[in-house]
């Protein structure tokens, strides 16, 4: 007993304990709440706030939401159906901004919770602060009486657009629906039902005002042609569209924009001019595109499969991308550029293809993309078809199933995002070998083979890095072996391509065109078939600003073509002195292997600049050829006194010997021409003298 005394006694102390820790802790509580009271001290401050929770301010929040839902209602009505109000609807409207005039002044005396510490603030100024830098503004103007300022402004059209500021009250039906959602006693899928189908009704309601606006903002000559001055329904005609009664005409283009939006309808309704037609484009368009399908599928008694599997197609295509076409084509090339990039560029660069290409090609291929959605189950590419485009899988999944005897299918493998096909068949024009069918809604990319053959030979290194990319998996795929040997006869048709170009650019001058097609991958070092580089060419052209690019390229300037022709000699010979001064300066030679033999042969046909203007670049003019005769001994044997006159200039030996032990005074001597040799005697005379 006395055990248990002890045991009951701890228990008791115990729950004595955890009572006053409560009650401690509830007190706490209490005192931490009580800071959220207002400290009052003067009698009757109190009441110069309001708490949020009030009855009454919650009743007057509900007085004001029923103004706010018929203010919102009727805003877009009096926008769109009256060009200034009766009488009766001039005073309401007056009553409401009152109404929320009052509300106005009533919340600069309405308390609130500070976010950051969750206690009352009932400071004036903070209230006021707080609410001027929120909806004040908008609270303000949407109290303004709009269409008295706009009757008194000689009905100024521009200020009946400033009606929808007071749509901004719709902010409080919002919080409202907040409010009905998180309220437990309401069932909350009965909540959210009720908040899509306002939204829903709203929305039509809204666009029905709107485009009955638009027919009214016709010329009067001009509103026959307009979607509801050109409306006959039966034997009801709407030519005085605005002699009618409102009810009627608000009915009429509420039908017109239901049936609009859910795509249905018979065409007894339809967009007639071009602001209507921007307004109800996209729907317009697929009801229409939806009904020459069903006149095609009629008349044609198209089975009842292909019949969905057509307008699941068009359902599809209409919802992942109703309008690109139209919107693609409104916009500049610049713009169109980093769009395609900015969506797809991402994707081409992960294709294992194109590892490792240049920002340039991708970005051409992204530029000639196409984009197409498939469904489940729906075949791409029929196995034994002719392709004309190349897919690259965006998302999705796609199995390739080879068909055999008795329709028998065999997966051959499975293709994720990324992955590429179509490829070997179109660029090596066979038929496709498998049949590619998508396994989920699949967004593929698309690129027709022409433009990708095209890229192909515009851009040589990176048609070398996609047959580097084909070798390396080939061994796992031997079906791309003809897909190699396509893509490496596309390289060497287009390095031929390109080397013409080159030298015909080089020939004709044109340093812009050159330019582009070596940044195309042309190889500038290229030789022809006599040895020739473009710097050999554009050397004896005498394009000074071609040479300069070439050098730029870094181009080898002593090459020698199979004549023994250097690019500086090239240009000497034709007297081309700023382009040969220009290859001397970056290091380039005469390279004469034999200039002994080439002078003399220069001298035999009495070429003077040409002898000149190599001299003048440092060639020896006592160069001897294989009969060690210098060119001096050949001008002396031919009686060429000018030519001998340019030697002797240059300082020629007249004393030189042959291996026969002639010299050129022996020749001149020979050929007996009076003025060669008192040239030979005034060059011996100056030798002996010297």
């Amino acid at each position: 007993m006395e055990g248990e005394g002890k045991v009951k006694f701890g228990k008791n102390k115990a729950e004595d304990s955890i009572q006053e820790s409560f009650s401690g802790g509830f007190v706490s509580l209490l005192r931490e709440h009580e800071l959220d009271a207002p400290r009052i001290t003067e009698a009757g401050y109190r009441t110069a706030f309001i708490h949020p929770n009030d009855r009454w301010y919650r009743l007057w929040i509900s007085f004001v939401l029923l103004w706010c839902i018929y203010s919102v209602i009727f805003t877009p009505l009096e926008f769109g159906f009256f060009r200034g109000l009766p009488a009766p609807f001039t005073a309401i409207d007056g009553v409401i901004s009152a109404i929320f005039i009052v509300d106005i002044l009533l919340r600069f005396f309405v308390s609130y919770r500070d976010a950051r510490t969750q206690r009352m603030v009932y400071s004036r100024s903070s209230i006021a602060l707080r609410y001027m830098k929120g909806g004040f503004i908008l609270d303000l103007l949407g109290c303004l009486p709009w269409d008295s300022l706009y009757k008194s402004t000689g009905r100024n059209e521009i200020l009946r657009y400033l009606l929808w500021i007071r749509l901004y009250r719709l902010k409080r039906i919002k919080a409202f629906f907040k409010q009905m959602e998180k309220d437990i006693r309401i069932n909350y899928l009965s909540a959210r039902i009720a908040k899509l189908v306002s939204v829903q009704l709203y929305s039509v309601h809204t666009a029905a005002c709107i485009i009955y606006y638009l027919a009214t903002t016709m010329p009067p000559e001009e509103e026959d042609y307009t979607w509801i001055g050109s409306l006959k329904l039966g034997d009801y005609s709407y030519v005085d569209f605005r002699d009618i009664e409102f009810f009627k005409r608000y009915v009429t283009s509420l039908y017109f924009i239901s049936i609009t939006m859910a795509t249905i309808g018979y065409g007894d309704i339809h967009a007639v001019n071009t602001r209507e037609m921007a307004f109800s484009h996209t729907t317009e368009k697929f009801r229409e595109e939806m009904t020459n399908l069903t006149q095609y599928i009629k008349r044609h008694n198209l089975g009842h499969e292909i019949t969905n599997q057509i307008k699941s197609h068009l359902r599809l295509q209409y919802e992942c991308n109703p309008s690109r076409k139209a919107f693609l084509d409104g916009i500049p090339e610049t713009v169109k550029a980093r769009l395609y990039q900015y969506l797809y560029f991402e994707i081409v660069q992960e294709v294992p293809l194109f590892k490792g290409c240049s920002e340039k090609f991708l970005n051409q291929i992204v530029m000639k993309l196409k984009e197409d959605f498939f469904l489940p189950g729906e075949v791409v590419l029929e196995q034994g078809a002719v392709v004309d485009h190349i897919y690259i899988i965006s998302h999705g999944l796609l199995e390739e199933v080879l068909t055999g005897e008795n329709r028998a299918e065999k997966p051959i493998s499975e293709l994720e995002p990324y992955d590429l096909f179509g490829e070997v068949a179109a660029l090596c024009n066979i038929r496709q070998p498998y049949t590619v069918r998508a396994c989920k809604l699949c967004r593929l990319l698309l690129i027709e083979k022409q433009c990708l053959s095209s890229i192909l030979q515009l851009y040589v290194e990176d048609s070398s890095q996609i047959l580097s990319n084909l070798n390396e998996g080939r061994e796992a795929n031997p079906g791309k072996k003809q897909l190699v040997s396509n893509i490496s006869y596309l390289i060497s048709k287009r390095e031929a391509e390109l080397a013409m170009g080159v030298r015909s650019a080089a020939h004709h001058g044109d340093t812009k065109h050159l330019k582009d097609l070596i940044d195309a991958g042309a190889d500038p070092n290229q030789t022809d078939f006599d040895g020739r580089t473009t710097l050999h060419i554009a050397a004896s052209r005498g394009y000074d600003d071609v040479v300069m690019l070439l050098i730029q390229q870094n181009v080898n300037v002593n090459c020698i073509d199979r004549f023994g022709n250097s690019p500086l000699l090239e240009a000497v010979k034709a007297g081309h002195d700023e382009v040969a001064n220009l290859l001397k300066a970056n290091g380039a030679n005469l390279n004469l292997e034999d200039a002994g033999t080439y002078l003399c042969k220069l001298a035999v046909e009495n070429k003077v600049d040409i002898l000149r203007r190599m001299l003048e670049h440092g060639v020896d003019p006592n160069c001897k050829n294989f009969d060690h005769r210098t060119p001096l001994h050949v001008a002396a044997a031919e009686g060429l006194h000018l030519v001998a006159a340019v030697f002797i200039e240059f300082g020629a030996d007249v004393f030189a010997a042959d291996r026969w032990g002639n010299t050129p005074f022996d020749e001149g001597h020979r050929c007996g021409s009076k003025l060669l040799m008192d040239i030979l005697k005034h060059a011996r005379k100056a030798k002996c003298s010297g």
